[in-house]
């Protein structure tokens, strides 16, 4: 039995909107510049309807649906570690980049991935748009945005592992039990 999503409601707190729906945090700082500083910020107690008085947000069911669409993207933005392992076992064309710190990747190596290159980082905007890259970091999240950058910069193969390394390792040790 599956169990329908919960409605996002103006009366909700943006906590508990965060809860089911993270990519509210993106979708609202990228639609109407809310939430990426302290002047344009909420409190995890404010409700939707409050932030959307505060930024002269007149349209609130619209601002729903702008975190329901982003989510939706977000979902088809990640890929499983399964997927990952077989393209890779499959010798498929694709860049596997951890975009943790350099401290985090020295702390904890990922051998399949490639660790994202900070002094030249822009050199990733030359690959072909076309390129399927998957970003991996330690649970997903810093992934999710990097993935989406590039999405938003023409990247349509541009995804983000699921879960990060945590998940990926958590797979593996599956795997090998």
């Amino acid at each position: 039995m599956t169990t329908a999503p919960t409605p996002i409601r103006p009366d909700m707190t943006m906590e508990q909107i965060l809860a089911i729906a993270p990519a509210a945090h993106r979708a609202l700082f990228q639609r109407y510049h809310v939430g990426g500083c302290n002047a344009c910020g909420y409190q995890p107690s404010d409700t939707l309807a409050r932030v959307c008085k505060d930024h002269n947000l007149l349209d609130v069911s619209e601002v729903i649906r702008t975190i329901l669409t982003a989510q939706e993207m977000e979902s088809q933005r990640q890929v499983e570690p399964n997927a990952v392992r077989a393209w890779l076992a499959a010798r498929e064309p694709l860049r596997f980049i951890d975009v943790r710190m350099p401290d985090e990747v020295a702390a904890a190596p990922l051998p399949e991935a490639e660790p994202l290159d900070y002094d030249d980082s822009g050199k990733y905007m030359t690959l072909p748009k076309e390129t399927r890259i998957v970003f991996v970091c330690a649970n997903g999240e810093r992934s999710l945005d990097v993935a989406a950058y590039f999405a938003g910069h023409g990247f349509g193969n541009a995804v983000a592992l699921r879960g990060g390394v945590a998940a990926w390792r958590g797979q593996t040790a599956g795997a090998r039990a």
